[in-house]
């Protein structure tokens, strides 16, 4: 069990405390907020009218200013890539930390949702208190004009600004949230899109809501302590009033003074009270949401606008190759564009769609002999159905390969990127496991484009590349690819730096990759599904006490057992390490 959690803390340690001190965070400051605005004494007559309401709208208020900062961090997808391909990033376990990012999004973005509803029911019992417990003593202190307007229209113009803006809000988050769930996601992405770029409005509402004004705190403590006798406002009630006077004003009555006037029991002490010399003075707060999401905006914009300038240039289409299975691959070029093995980009095809745009792992990376670069992407929805028809001439052809001359037929493409993943890692491991499913083969294609190129300048000595599809056409997306590395290793007395294992998930009976150029592949060729365990048993006997890196880009089901086989114990001293593709 030891090596078991020595493996849990290397996959998943880290993750986990970085959740733990954001937890930490939200919680401390949900608690310090509350308490500020139930025992602070600028809140004290505040508080006497709103009650509870007050402090729990206050603070689920910080804990929404703090995650509308921190959910725009991770889209930052520049800003990423750096990092992670900088030096300064040096730990893998805090590269690794930022693959989680799109997750961290998600969970800053479900945080944002749950406290939106408890902060809108917190400002409606206030709305309800501003009414019902109107203060005649302290008249500024009010949001209402008169007590009981909660039902009149009146009250509600009052509270235009940020009323509206709060629900308008409101309307907003609840499309983007629905939006983003996965069945929506799957069916329709055009909708998530969309409703996902209502973020700007969202933010643009954010800072004129809070712009209203309608909670307020006292300012002059010292000249009037809250809940303080005031004298001079105690003997103008008991001045004796004249019997001319009393005719002239009918309806004023006096009262004794009191004998002992009563007193606010937090200021008494030791028997004595404080005396105040003025009414109090109130004043509404500045906002300090402009505080917390003016830079992760400023940051978010800045990077968008230097996305658009550097994609801004269409790039050059050299080639259209249709294969089987729905899968069409792209190469193309463009001037000074760099990228590293298991990297994506986003394309952008404005006669398919002027605003949607789609992320796509690159196969092929520029290298130093060759500026083409390529992407393989399935057609699976509307955007990839219309950007097929567009770039083939003949879309019922099996395979087309366009020269440059014939340019003029394509429409314009944008790229922007690169972005980084989780698979450049997977060249500096001494050992690698990259389990691909269907289409998910596409981050590792890139990985062996660079290691056919030259494989002895990286730190990768063993690589096991498990690829698991259900039809065996499937399987010619690369076939060529793995031949050409296969016969390469071979020709350099390296056969056993890569282990092919390829499975037929669906099949009526033996079959084989078609062509005498695919005999290796048919070699490696199973039938069925993999039996992990047994594989991760195999693999750790075989590099005892070493580190290995599991990549998989395939299916929820795959990727949750590959998930849990990393963590669990072996025999041999060996720890895996686990990633997987996530694009953000």
């Amino acid at each position: 069990m030891a090596l078991s959690w020595r493996s849990w803390l290397a996959n998943e340690g880290s993750k986990h405390l970085f959740l733990f001190f954001w937890l930490s965070l939200n919680v401390w400051l949900f608690g310090k907020t509350f308490l500020l605005y139930n025992q602070g004494l600028q809140y004290y007559y505040l508080h006497q009218m709103l009650g509870l309401g007050l402090c729990i709208s206050r603070a689920s208020a910080s804990v929404l200013n703090l995650n509308c900062c921190l959910v725009l961090l991770p889209m930052c997808r520049v800003l990423l890539a750096f990092l992670r391909g900088s030096q300064k990033v040096a730990s893998k376990k805090t590269r690794r930390l930022l693959d989680k990012s799109k997750t961290f999004h998600v969970t800053c973005g479900v945080t944002i949702c749950i406290f939106s509803v408890l902060h809108v029911a917190a400002h409606l019992v206030n709305a309800l208190n501003f009414s019902e417990n109107y203060n005649e003593e302290f008249v500024t202190l009010n949001a209402a004009n008169y007590r009981g307007e909660v039902s009149q229209l009146s009250f509600l113009m009052s509270l235009l600004v940020p009323g509206l803006t709060g629900v308008i809000m409101v309307l907003v988050l609840f499309l983007m949230c629905t939006a983003s769930t996965y069945a929506i996601r799957v069916s329709n992405y055009d909708i998530f899109w969309y409703t996902h770029n209502l973020f700007f409005v969202f933010y643009m509402l954010l800072m004129l809501h809070v712009s209203g004004g309608v909670l307020k705190y006292q300012t002059n403590l010292e000249e009037h302590p809250p809940g303080c006798f005031n004298p001079n406002k105690t003997l103008r009630q008991n001045l004796t009033v004249p019997k001319a006077s009393e005719e002239l004003f009918p309806d004023y009555t006096t009262e004794p003074f009191p004998e002992d006037p009563p007193v606010p029991e937090p200021f008494v002490q030791n028997s004595f009270m404080r005396v105040c010399s003025e009414e109090p003075k109130f004043q509404s707060h500045f906002p300090e949401t402009w505080f917390w999401i003016s830079g992760p905006l400023c940051l978010y914009c800045v990077e968008r606008l230097y996305r658009y300038i550097r994609s801004n240039k269409p790039v050059t289409i050299t080639s259209v190759i249709s294969h089987p299975s729905n899968v069409l691959e792209v190469r193309m070029v463009k001037d000074d564009f760099e990228a590293r093995p298991g990297q994506y980009v986003i394309l952008h095809c404005p006669r398919v769609s002027a605003l949607e745009s789609h992320p796509f792992t690159l196969t092929m990376c520029p290298t130093d002999t060759k500026a083409t670069f390529g992407v393989h992407l399935k057609v699976v929805g509307d955007w990839t159905e219309r950007f097929r028809d567009l770039l083939l001439l003949h879309s019922n052809q099996d395979r087309e390969i366009l020269p440059i001359f014939q340019q003029r037929r394509y429409p314009k493409l944008y790229v922007d990127g690169p972005f980084g993943s989780p698979f450049e890692e997977s060249l500096n491991y001494e050992v690698s496991l990259c389990v691909a499913g269907g289409i998910g083969v596409t981050p590792f294609a890139s990985v062996l484009n660079t290691l056919l190129d030259g494989w002895k300048c990286y730190k990768l000595r063993r690589l096991y590349f498990i690829w698991v599809c259900r039809d065996i056409e499937s399987f010619r997306w690369f076939a060529d690819l793995l031949c050409m590395l296969h016969n390469k290793l071979w020709q350099e007395n390296r056969p056993d730096y890569i282990n092919i294992q390829l499975y037929l998930s669906q099949t009526d009976g033996i079959q084989k990759i078609i062509g005498e150029k695919y005999q290796a592949l048919n070699s490696r060729l199973l039938i069925g599904r993999p039996r992990w365990k047994l594989l991760f048993d195999d693999i750790a006997k075989c590099n005892r006490r070493k580190t290995i890196g599991v990549f998989c880009c395939g299916p929820n089901k795959i990727s949750k057992i590959l998930h849990k086989l990393s963590n669990s114990s072996n025999s041999y001293g060996t720890r895996f390490e686990y990633n997987k593709e996530s694009f953000s």
